[in-house]
């Protein structure tokens, strides 16, 4: 039982638990220990620490929790990155990804805004013509031609040689990898610009989908009574020599999800329109969409140093 302590002829009740224990945890920290990893990793020690005390966390719910983060680690493999979409869920990505872009985003003439990468993207899809199609085997979707141009969004100049890595779901919401009928790589591709930095190419107008719901995600949002759904979307990761990359989504205006994302991530310079396309029997849609990158050093000029790079993380 907590005691008393007296401060000046006043008492009052002593601390419930160590007041020191948090500090103690932080001093730790040893000398050779980066400032920014002081910092970052100090920060969540205390975070972490008052949420436990503030919610006063119980050993059974905490064991809960670690199952549930050893049951996203259980399931990640290169096909899918349960851990990422636990954070996604929680939002984590998607507020880490605006205080990335926040400051160039606000910008009239900022480049093209980011979104998060998601669990399903895969490295080194397969390179593709220009004005291929991504699409095998799929008869009932909404054919799309694709196209735009990719430039220096300072000097509106052509960018040679971007490379758009393209994934999105069937329209049956799986990614091939969810989807044991599709083929290996399907909806996915890579396109590299030549001297004019234009692009096109054939996907799907694509539809909402419910995030999976067989793993700690899917037990997260059943928890706090939410609904599963993304709004219709194409993933991009557009890459070139001296600019940094973007990695990012786009959006169908049409779709009811677009102002009820479940993972948060939709931006009002995103949500793009698909308009009705004839005279080409390849598809029923036309959506024109261009990228615009930053250099390195313009990145650096408007608060991107910290930008979000393509790793080799699968998923």
């Amino acid at each position: 039982m907590a005691t008393s302590a007296v401060t000046n002829g006043d008492s009052k009740p002593a601390p419930k638990f160590d007041p020191t224990f948090t500090q103690n945890v932080i001093n730790a920290t040893g000398p050779k220990a980066s400032p920014r990893i002081r910092q970052v990793i100090g920060s969540a020690i205390q975070h972490l620490h008052d949420w436990a005390r503030e919610n006063e966390l119980t050993v059974d719910e905490w064991m809960a929790g670690v199952e549930l983060i050893n049951e996203a680690g259980r399931m990640s493999d290169d096909r899918r990155n349960e851990g990422q979409l636990v954070c996604d869920v929680l939002g984590l990505e998607s507020l880490v990804d605006e205080i990335t872009y926040k400051l160039a985003t606000d910008a009239s003439d900022a480049p093209t805004a980011s979104a998060i990468l998601g669990p399903f993207w895969r490295k080194d899809a397969p390179e593709r013509a220009m004005g291929d199609t991504i699409v095998s085997g799929i008869e009932n979707g909404d054919n799309t031609w694709m196209h735009g141009q990719v430039t220096d969004y300072l000097t509106g100049k052509p960018i040679e040689g971007a490379v758009l890595d393209i994934w999105h779901t069937a329209p049956n919401g799986l990614y091939e990898q969810q989807d044991p009928d599709q083929p290996d790589m399907n909806l996915r591709g890579r396109f590299t610009t030549g001297k004019d930095g234009k692009y096109e190419l054939y996907c799907l107008r694509p539809t909402s989908y419910p995030i999976p719901f067989d793993g700690p995600a899917g037990k997260i949002l059943q928890l706090l009574d939410r609904h599963p759904y993304r709004p219709a979307h194409i993933h991009f990761i557009v890459t070139a020599p001296g600019y940094k990359p973007i990695v990012t989504q786009i959006f169908d205006r049409r779709d009811k999800y677009i102002t009820d994302d479940a993972v948060f991530a939709v931006k009002e310079s995103l949500i793009v329109d698909f308009e009705p396309l004839k005279g080409n029997p390849k598809a029923d849609f036309e959506l024109s969409y261009d990228f615009r990158l930053a250099t390195y050093d313009e990145a650096k000029n408007n608060s991107l140093a910290g930008a979000t790079e393509v790793t080799t993380a699968e998923g």
